[in-house]
């Protein structure tokens, strides 16, 4: 990237879809040329090929600038590469001496990228853990105790060294991580230098199980450098420095989703995302379980029962591409909401209560459906007063622009393409403390030298044709106090167009849905076809 070559490609590879884009020097800035999708299984170079023969075809002059004139495989080959490839999360297993200091450690792995089993010398007997330990599906080794260690640990930490060290010993290759007060037993394990697999000692796990040194370290033992599940963090601390904006990412796979919270860089120094890999908030789990099923269940807008459902599941696993349309469109928009439900209750914290600037959300999920429905299936489940402009990283950029290794370069190129990255799905206002009645009030938007007033019904959506790099405000006046953003009645917020334009949400926070199954299927499509014309789902 440092030589200034005139054109570069994002490549994206991930568990369901690969996505390539094609980046080119512009006006002396870099823009976003073309990007498709394909299936995981496609083959990158054809990809390659065809987008190189649409830019030739769409602008000729542009490709001779770019040096994509002349076709044939030697031409795209020269282009330099940035690509990322997303690995299946692995297992680890993890045991400590108390069922508190478990949880703890479970909670902040389980947000790191790993899939867990566990057990604690409070509740499973020796060889039941020696059996968890030694499955041959574990990748990794975690125990751990507060430091210092608790008194309801203390006693245990003996037994429970000897035991790991004993698996050690079965499993040379399989790495340990020694958390907080267990790097007491580090002695255990004898000449760890000649052993294979690493003997970490790392901190101990943070109070609340969220973020913290723990976690940092059990991401980078969870996922190579090249994964877009890691890389999406650096890129979206970029874009926030860049915009100099409060930024949450979310962005949900195929095996693993992730949600990204990035502020701006004080001056003089550098801010680092915190970043939340969660394997069990996946779109489309391996053998989901009744409860995976469930959850899906919930925001299914077709009638189906648990069965034929969990069959659907299994074919979306194996085939995520097929049947795209009608009941596969509802089936997507509902395992998604289920996956992102699954995600925020594992990344609940401060940050995630707080409306950010801007939500970026993306994924191969998202593909399958009109752009505007979008920020409607991520409000649904992510549910907080205040205002927020909403983005779709359409092109799956994040990943690929996160993994270039200077952050000065980096920044530089996020800066040239934020426009073209970021696919404006409008403005979402959700005020919170709304009484039941026929009106909470009214919305007057001023944009472009008129005015026009709302009425504001309870429990439904409003929604504001707002183009994209339209700006408007938006002054509400509530006949009650509300929550947004701050207490009161009379609010002026500064609004942005989208695809989806303003879009004022008056439903309950938290969300509450009918109980019987056929007046949630109702109301969830009414509230879905809004935003999506012609759906019929």
């Amino acid at each position: 990237m440092t030589s200034e070559p005139r054109a570069f490609l994002a490549i994206d590879r991930g568990a369901a879809t690969t996505s390539v884009a094609l980046i080119g020097r512009a006006s002396g800035s870099w823009r976003l040329i073309g990007s498709l999708a394909v299936p995981a299984a496609a083959d990158v170079e054809t990809a390659i090929d065809l987008l190189a023969r649409r830019v030739r075809t769409a602008d000729a002059g542009l490709a001779q600038d770019l040096g994509l004139a002349a076709s044939g495989d030697q031409i795209l080959d020269t282009l330099p590469r940035l690509q990322v490839r997303s690995q299946r999360p692995r297992r680890l297993a993890v045991v400590a001496a108390s069922e508190r200091a478990l949880a703890g450690l479970r909670g902040t792995a389980d947000r790191s990228g790993w899939w867990t089993v566990g057990a604690s010398v409070e509740a499973a007997d020796p060889l039941a853990m020696s059996a968890l330990l030694l499955g041959a599906d574990v990748d990794a080794i975690l125990t751990g105790a507060g430091d210092p260690p608790r008194p309801d640990e203390r006693s245990a930490l003996g037994e429970l060294a000897a035991l790991v060290a004993a698996t050690a010993a079965r499993r040379p290759a399989v790495p340990i991580i020694l958390a907080g007060g267990m790097s007491e037993g580090l002695a255990a394990f004898g000449d760890v230098a000649r052993r294979p697999g690493e003997v970490l000692l790392a901190p101990a796990a943070a109070p609340d199980g969220h973020g913290g040194p723990l976690s940092e370290l059990l991401l980078e033992l969870a996922l190579p450098p090249d994964d877009p599940r890691r890389t999406v963090g650096t890129a979206t601390q970029a874009l926030a420095d860049v915009l100099d904006r409060r930024i949450e990412t979310i962005i949900l796979g195929h095996d693993a989703s992730v949600r990204v919270f990035a502020g701006p860089s004080a001056s003089g120094t550098e801010s680092h995302a915190r970043v939340a890999v969660v394997p069990s908030a996946a779109v489309a789990p391996d053998d989901p379980d009744d409860a995976v099923v469930d959850g899906v269940l919930l925001w299914l807008t077709v009638a189906s029962d648990r069965h034929r459902l969990r069959d659907h599941l299994r074919e979306l696993r194996i085939a995520p591409w097929a049947d795209a349309a009608g009941e596969g469109a509802a089936l997507r928009m509902a395992a998604a909401r289920a996956a992102l439900v699954r995600l925020a209750a594992l990344t609940e914290g401060t940050e995630a209560s707080l409306a950010p600037d801007l939500v970026l959300t993306g994924g191969g999920v998202w593909s399958a459906v009109p752009a505007p429905t979008v920020a409607l299936a991520v409000v649904d489940v992510i549910r907080r007063p205040g205002a927020s402009q909403f983005a779709l990283d359409h092109a799956r950029l994040l990943g690929p622009l996160g993994a270039i290794p200077d952050a000065e370069e980096r920044r530089r190129i996020l800066r040239d393409l934020a426009d073209d990255l970021l696919a404006p799905l409008g403005t979402v206002v959700t005020p919170a403390g709304l009484r039941a009645g026929r009106s909470a009030g009214s919305l007057t938007v001023h944009a472009a030298g008129t005015s026009t007033e709302i009425d504001l019904v309870p429990g439904g959506l409003e929604l504001v044709d707002l183009a994209p790099g339209e700006t408007a405000v938006a002054e509400f006046k509530f006949r009650d106090t509300v929550r947004l953003g701050t207490r009161g009645r009379h609010f002026a917020v500064d609004v942005g167009g989208g695809l989806a334009g303003l879009l004022v949400d008056l439903r309950d926070v938290p969300l509450r849905l009918p109980e019987r199954a056929d007046r949630r299927r109702y109301v969830l499509a009414a509230w879905q076809m809004a935003l999506w014309a012609g759906a019929d789902v």
